[in-house]
């Protein structure tokens, strides 16, 4: 079973920037998609980022422009760099892998919370 470990996150004013990673441990299982959800009280959990193998990066029109999606294959990891924070923002971060054997589901990281506030 692929686990995996979520860094960064913390609190930090608006206008402000952190750095999240998410690793997943080894596999014989080949990581497809890895990405970024977020879900704050009362709300929905929603996509943030999404980035492929070939390292082609997708946003939510929400953070577009503010944040960046990267991966590191050969060590099964993936980072989110959010600048120009917003209250808004605030949330419990997720990290997601996907698995190019389709037959196998998804994993969730267990979240690192982000706060934006002065």
């Amino acid at each position: 079973q692929v686990r995996l470990v979520e860094s960064g996150g913390g609190l930090v004013q608006p206008g402000g920037s952190l750095g999240l990673s998410c690793e997943a441990s080894r596999s014989v299982f080949t990581i497809a998609k890895m990405g970024w959800y977020r879900e704050a009280p009362g709300r929905q959990r929603e996509l943030v980022a999404v980035i492929g193998r070939d390292g082609i990066p997708s946003y939510s029109d929400s953070v577009k422009g503010r944040f960046t999606i990267s991966r590191n294959n050969s060590e099964n990891t993936v980072y989110l760099r959010m600048n120009n924070l917003k209250p808004e923002d605030t949330a419990n971060y997720q990290c997601r892998v996907e698995f190019l054997q389709t037959w196998v589901s998804g994993v969730w990281g267990q979240g690192t919370q982000v706060t934006v506030s002065s």
